[in-house]
């Protein structure tokens, strides 16, 4: 049997690390032993605190204050990573960061809301992961890719369609690249955590659809960290989103509709959302989302 894995002594990098889970997941990598934690966050105040914190459980921590919205800005990270710290790609790969924007879709601005929360969401992942995967590969040891998604992006849901749409695309992706990975043969694994609403402040107002509790963060990151350390494919949680998304294929659309709206509510889960309504003052225009709905950035 082969030895459970573990972050002891690896290098770990978190994205929207200055808050929120970001922040537990860099203070559970810590704790747990890794050497380095490289945090990657918009917000440099906050990132600076999360990196006092990550020094006192005796790690050593990176912070690259990064915009994720812009490619240039992710690349030109990764490089200030190898050429300035030596360090070629981290062991484990956190893609955390996030944002929301609620409301009907004609409502949303296509520049300052569609492209901004689709950029950071949906393609900073991938591109973040395109600077370091090269490198995780040649090293030919385990390793492991955590995509933090949402249940969002396994059901349809008024009032959330881009950020919907941008955890469909992570899971699309993040699930893609597993398979593609195991058919080359590389130890890097992947996993995709859908979780339902967590009470972190990002989704403020929700209301969790019938039976469906709000996580705390604490309960959150614990399922996602054991399931990045045993390597699950995909952890989706809790049991009601299993159910719901198990309901969704197999019902036909109206009667899903129905079951959906009437039954479990999941419909009606937006209705009342505010969301975190100050952003970190640090925070350049490009990360937060303005009007009704607007969030925090850099967090899921």
């Amino acid at each position: 049997m082969n030895p459970k894995f573990s972050v002891q002594g690896k290098t770990v990098l978190v994205t929207g690390a200055g808050m929120g889970m970001g922040r537990l997941y860099a203070l559970r990598a810590a704790s747990e032993g890794a050497s380095t934690v490289v945090l990657w966050d918009v917000d440099a105040v906050s990132m600076h605190d999360v990196g006092r914190e990550v020094r006192g459980h005796g790690a050593k921590a990176v912070e690259q204050r990064v915009d994720l919205s812009e490619l240039a800005a992710i690349q030109a990270a990764a490089a200030a990573l190898r050429d300035e710290h030596g360090i070629a790609a981290p062991d484990v790969l956190i893609n955390n960061a996030g944002i929301v924007k609620s409301g009907p879709f004609w409502e949303h601005d296509s520049e300052r809301h569609t492209r901004t929360v689709m950029n950071i969401n949906a393609l900073a992942p991938m591109y973040v992961a395109a600077e370091f995967l090269p490198a995780m590969m040649h090293k030919g040891t385990d390793q492991r890719i955590l995509n933090i998604a949402s249940a969002a992006g396994t059901l349809a849901n008024p009032n959330m369609s881009v950020y919907a749409a941008s955890k469909w695309a992570v899971i699309g992706w993040g699930d893609s690249l597993r398979l593609e990975l195991e058919r080359h043969g590389s130890p890097v694994k992947v996993t995709t955590f859908c979780p339902s609403y967590i009470s972190t402040g990002m989704f403020e107002g929700v209301k969790g659809p019938l039976l469906t509790p709000i996580m705390s963060p604490d309960t959150a990151v614990e399922r996602a960290w054991q399931a990045m350390l045993a390597g699950t494919p995909i952890k989706l949680t809790p049991w009601t989103a299993k159910l719901a998304m198990g309901l969704r294929g197999v019902l036909p659309t109206r009667v899903w509709d129905a079951v959906a709206g009437n039954v479990f509510k999941v419909y009606n889960s937006m209705d009342h959302f505010t969301g975190r309504q100050s952003a970190p003052t640090a925070a350049p225009a490009a990360h937060t989302v303005p009007g009704p709905g607007t969030t925090a950035p850099q967090e899921t």
